[in-house]
């Protein structure tokens, strides 16, 4: 079964200096259709203005997956960690027992554009950590890349929840396709380009739930980066 989320369906909060979409409900924004999927409970696309950010806040009992598109984020948090976010950079934050950070761009001229992912952890109450990391991008050309697993196989960042994060970039009419195991569920994010899923096509922003399937194939309109959820 096959269900999109489209992108001019997404709540969207214009706060001047942070333009942002929900795929979820989240804030101010809440609809009782689309709360979380599975274990995935926030799907943020945000535009930070230049030298604007989200202050010092608490956050406790969530997996924060962070991925900038374009221009640089600036982290700090109260475990002590200060670093500077970049195109194709991902960052986990696990928040745990609780913690606070800010994020704000560094940038007096640039935007930055990134996606904030939530995802529940599988159990409350873990010691909050934090990883960052730069990967390869030429291996995620027409393949999937896993960034992000429970396991941390491969060199991802470990995630405390049964889930995979995958990466693409796919070029046009390049297909790609995931097996689905046995009780597994997927979400496809489409950042960048266009795809057509299924008979479903796709363009930045949108998004796709995929249950009781033994497969998804993807394939590229025009050049496409996109991120899959392989989720309990």
């Amino acid at each position: 079964m096959f269900r999109v989320r489209r992108s001019n369906e997404r709540g969207y909060a214009d706060h001047g200096w942070l333009k942002s979409f929900h795929t979820f409900s989240f804030a101010a924004y809440q609809n009782t259709a689309h709360i979380q999927f599975r274990a995935l409970r926030v799907m943020n696309e945000d535009r930070v203005a230049p030298g604007q950010g989200f202050g010092t806040h608490p956050h406790e009992d969530m997996e924060i997956v962070t991925y900038v598109l374009e221009g640089a984020l600036e982290h700090r948090d109260s475990m002590g960690n200060g670093a500077i976010l970049r195109p194709g950079e991902f960052q986990r934050m696990s928040a745990g027992t609780g913690i606070t950070h800010s994020e704000f761009n560094p940038s007096p001229t640039e935007s930055v554009h990134l996606y904030q992912i939530w995802l529940r952890p599988e159990s409350k109450g873990i010691t909050p950590s934090y990883e960052q990391k730069c990967f390869p991008p030429e291996q995620r050309d027409n393949q999937w890349q896993v960034v992000a697993a429970s396991d941390a196989a491969n060199g991802a960042l470990k995630i405390h929840q049964d889930a995979q994060i995958f990466l693409a970039n796919l070029d046009t009419g390049v297909s790609l396709t995931h097996e689905i195991s046995s009780g597994r569920h997927l979400w496809l994010q489409v950042l960048r380009g266009s795809v057509v899923a299924h008979d479903h096509s796709l363009s930045a922003g949108d998004g796709l739930a995929v249950t009781k399937e033994t497969a998804l194939t993807i394939t590229a309109t025009d050049a496409a980066e996109v991120m899959l959820f392989d989720l309990a």
